[in-house]
Parts: C-alpha cells; structure tokens; sequence
C-alpha cells in the first residue's frame, strides 16, 4: 500500500481562546490524544502493516536506526529521514573560549521534513464537538492478533478504547451492536462484555459472524456523572471482521454528538 493512499484523520475539540476572553465564540481546536505509543507499538504498528516479519527483526533495524542517527548527529551531521530534519545545536555563552558544562549545552533540534509535511496537509481533522463532553472513539487492538486497530477476530476478544463510551441507561437502543455490509444487525449482549469502562469497552465478538467489514455501534446514557443523559448518544466506527481490505482506511471512525442538557465533565 502506497503511502498516500493512507487516510488519516485527526479528533479535536474546542475550547475557549483564553487569549481573547471578551468573545465567547472564539474558540481553538484542542487535539484528543489517542494515547501514547512506545517502541513496543510502533513494533506492533509495523508488523500489522507486514505480518511476514519477525518481531525480533523489526526491533533489530529500529535499534539500529537509532544507534546510526544517533553517531551521526553526535559527530556533526545534519540527519535528514524525511520524515524529520535534525541537528545538533550549542548553547551558551563561551567565556575564555572555553567550553564550560555549566553554562554550555548541546540540545538536538528537529523539524519536520518533506514526507511529514506532505501527510499532515492530507490529513482531515474532526471536530467532535466541545472539549470535556464529547464521545469518541480513539482506537481498538485484537486479542486474538494483539494488532491494534480496527481489525477483529471472530470468536474473541477486543477492546475499544474513547471517551465516554461506557455503556448505561435503560433506553431500548443502548448496547452495542455490529451491522453487516447487508444490514444484518448483531447486539453484542451484556454477557460478552468483559470489561465496561468509561475510556474501554472489551468484549467478544460472536464466533458465527463471517469475515467482512460491519459497523460497529456503542449507545449509551452515560453522561459522565450520576445522573443519565435523556437522550442516548451513538458513535459508530468501520471494524474489519478478518483482515482489513488492501488500501482500507483503518485509522479512523465517527463520533457522537454532543448533548446540551447535561455537559459531561
């Protein structure tokens, strides 16, 4: 798969400019963290993306990537992957042209390069609504593959992972609940959850349902405190039962709207 044939897509939410507090409508886009991602991620990342490999391989090269950009930059070289420019700069004052650890530093400096810029001028951005009360989701991993995503396997198994996306209220569409690429609905029912909590929700996917893309749906009342939104909220995202099509846009899914009646803190 080309690299610009990936989609990517940015959550973000809105908050007041403190810059500028006499206008109650200007507002800044707050980015909505889908966590950190480790050396052990960024491993699991790449074998998603080629299964062939060993683990132990892809480590090897990434260990040695940064053995070699690290001499490179330590002996004077400006290091330029594509990704990233980097450098090493001196700081402080020199007094007596000697140099004094106490007051002289060396701090590396990294700007973006051509490939990053290129990718963050495709990437679409998604506003979900004002920061502290807006349900999303951020991300999933297979229990059965451990590759993060939104890839399943039936018959085991995953965890989503948001905000607000526990699942409460008495309302006759709360649940979750996977639809087939023919509309057939599957509810996901309370005995197959695992684990139920405001920013993870685990549970088994049926064994019977058949390879393929489906829609997955979390609705919920939670609002976040003790008291029950009237009105349910939804998110939905595109979860790959099998593998993933070639080319598919595994990165990203829809959100839920906001809710006035009850902002969630």
């Amino acid at each position: 798969m080309a690299t610009n044939d990936i989609k990517y897509v940015l959550n973000v939410q809105l908050a007041d400019n403190t810059v500028t507090v006499e206008n109650k409508d200007d507002k800044i886009a707050v980015l909505v963290s889908a966590g950190a991602a480790d050396f052990q991620r960024v491993v699991s990342e790449i074998m998603e993306v080629n299964p062939g490999l060993e683990r132990e391989t892809v480590e090897a090269v990434l260990n040695l990537e940064k053995r070699v950009v690290k001499k490179l930059l330590l002996t004077g070289f400006r290091v330029n992957t594509g990704l990233y420019n980097a450098v090493i700069q001196p700081t402080g004052v020199v007094d007596n042209k000697t140099w004094n650890k106490e007051k002289n530093s060396l701090y590396a400096s990294f700007t973006q390069g051509a490939d990053l810029r290129e990718a963050i001028s495709a990437t679409m951005v998604n506003i979900i609504g004002e920061k502290g009360n807006a349900m999303y989701v951020a991300g999933g991993m297979d229990a059965a593959t451990r590759a993060p995503g939104f890839t399943a396997t039936a018959g085991r198994n995953y965890t989503l992972t948001g905000a607000y996306i526990k699942v409460a209220g008495n309302d006759p569409s709360v649940g979750i609940t996977l639809t087939s690429s023919s509309g057939v609905v599957t509810r996901i029912t309370e005995d197959m959850w695992a684990v139920n909590k405001p920013s993870q929700l685990i549970f088994l996917i049926p064994a019977g349902l058949a390879d393929g893309a489906y829609e997955l749906k979390v609705t919920t009342q939670f609002s976040g405190t003790n008291t029950l939104l009237k009105t349910p909220r939804s998110v939905t995202q595109t979860l790959y039962i099998g593998k993933a099509p070639t080319g598919g846009d595994n990165t990203g899914g829809s959100t839920g709207g906001g809710v006035d009646e009850n902002p969630l803190g």
